[in-house]
């Protein structure tokens, strides 16, 4: 077998794709902006959080071992006018969307990390890092509020590349979120205002700023030079940009050796927006009737540097790929072939998985990935399908299927019980594995004892939920999806 790829990774910081080399031997520390938890997360946020997971699963192929941090952010500005316009207070008003987070995740196959963290767990590591800032002369206070002072930074811009030349001194921005153009010192601690929820600490009362939060939480749990950071592109100014500035400000060391970013996903090639009618939120999806197989590989199909656009025919397509897959592997299963070895099928499994490793380890090309997959899958078809395929070439079809399965995530049909779980009705997602399995086990006995009106109920039962059964030659059934 050939040498593994050496994984490379585009790293926004350079601008350009870089050998992957971690700080601390067979570790990767890895920090990933999550929700802020307001409302449900949509298929946007979606489309970053499958690819952080599409990446962590390849590390985990790789041998590496993940210590990966999440946060949920739970106090923002938005976050505050809701809570206070519900009359609730702010942590009863983010659980009901962290916890439909949570299962969202599950869903979808998305691993959890090794931690979930909530921002209003952590103010005394935010306190203590604006002291941090505050003994080096980064900050000043206005009114009862704290802001990092940008001039005094002068690496600032350097992983969005965005022009501070012309920032006015003291011009300062107080929302969390800001126009994409403008520098402006930011607020690290902000002011109560009156009927807001606050924190009384030593540097005053108050709460953080939105950038304050992930600047403290990742180096409390990862120290102060992270491997990885991830996130979606909108992300990369003001908010990344602000974490460079206070923890490097703070620590004086580089604070990530890898910033990932992914690219924004249209619908229907417009951008999602509430009022064109094309926002949609995973739960949306599913209410349609769309299984979480075939959102999760729609996501992870398109490389996480591209733009995605997300339509339905793509959705139809993606469904069917999950269903080639899950059908090929149910023929290495089921069927029974000739006994022996296909001349050239190990060398060429073994081609294929050099392909999928290659693809993976060039910047997470997901594309080029599964290119390698149905390639295999296509020709294996065809030779089984032609009486060329032997008994001897199942373990290592059936191996490689499982290695793309450890990042993808899709070959498991639990589709229907993850949306029983959520309180959907399944029929949309048609039955499982196990329940296939069984009907067929109780059409072969009805027809064993000669019940062919059960065995004909049941094939057609089967038929009604999407399911067709094939009788083959040597007595056995084969079952396939439409």
């Amino acid at each position: 077998m050939g040498a593994m790829a050496e994984i490379r990774l585009h790293n926004t910081l350079t601008g350009k794709s870089e050998p992957f080399v971690t700080g601390h031997p067979g570790e990767v520390r890895m920090y990933t902006c999550g929700p802020t938890v307001y409302d449900y997360a949509h298929i946007g946020n979606f489309r970053t959080f499958v690819f952080q997971d599409v990446l962590r699963r390849f590390l985990q192929l790789r041998g590496y071992r993940m210590k990966q941090v999440m946060n949920l952010t739970d106090v923002d500005d938005r976050i505050i006018a809701k809570a206070a316009a519900a009359g609730v207070s702010i942590r009863e008003y983010t659980e009901k969307y962290a916890q439909a987070f949570f299962a969202d995740c599950a869903t979808l196959g998305i691993e959890p990390p090794e931690h979930w963290i909530r921002a209003t767990e952590h103010i005394e590591e935010m306190v203590g890092l604006i002291e941090r800032l505050r003994a080096k002369s980064y900050t000043y206070e206005s009114e009862g509020s704290i802001y990092y002072r940008i001039a005094k930074f002068p690496d600032y811009g350097k992983l969005s590349k965005i022009d501070v030349s012309g920032i006015q001194a003291g011009a300062r921005v107080d929302v969390d979120r800001y126009e994409k153009e403008s520098a402006r010192d930011f607020a690290l601690w902000k002011a109560p205002k009156p009927g807001e929820h606050f924190w009384e600490t030593r540097i005053g009362p108050g709460r953080p700023g939105w950038h304050i939060e992930c600047s403290a939480m990742a180096m409390r749990y990862l120290g102060e030079t992270l491997d990885i950071h991830t996130g979606g592109i909108d992300l990369a100014f003001p908010h990344h940009e602000n974490e460079i500035a206070q923890s490097e400000g703070a620590t004086g060391k580089p604070f990530v050796r890898f910033w990932l970013h992914a690219e924004h996903l249209l619908v229907e090639g417009e951008k999602m927006s509430k009022s064109l009618g094309n926002f949609y939120t995973l739960r949306d999806l599913f209410a349609k009737g769309y299984k979480p197989s075939t959102i999760r590989f729609l996501l992870a199909s398109v490389p996480y540097r591209k733009q995605l656009n997300f339509t339905f025919d793509g959705l139809q397509q993606a469904a069917s790929s999950v269903e080639r897959l899950r059908n090929f592997a149910a023929r290495l299963r089921q069927e029974k072939f000739p006994a022996g070895e296909q001349a050239g099928f190990a060398a060429r499994v073994r081609r294929a998985e050099e392909e999928f490793g290659a693809g993976l380890a060039d910047d997470l090309n997901t594309a080029q990935a599964l290119a390698a997959v149905f390639d295999l899958v296509r020709e294996t078809n065809s030779a089984m399908d032609q009486g060329q395929f032997r008994q001897g070439g199942v373990a290592a079809a059936a191996a490689f299927l499982a290695k793309f399965d450890r990042v993808f995530a899709v070959l498991a049909d639990t589709d229907a019980e993850k949306l029983r779980a959520l309180g959907y009705g399944a029929e949309s997602a048609g039955p499982g594995d196990a329940e296939i399995e069984a009907l067929v086990a109780e059409r072969n006995a009805a027809r064993k004892r000669r019940d062919f009106a059960a065995s004909d109920r049941i094939r057609q039962q089967l038929a009604d939920r999407g399911i067709l059964l094939e009788d083959t030659k040597d007595g056995g059934v084969r079952w396939k999806r439409k």
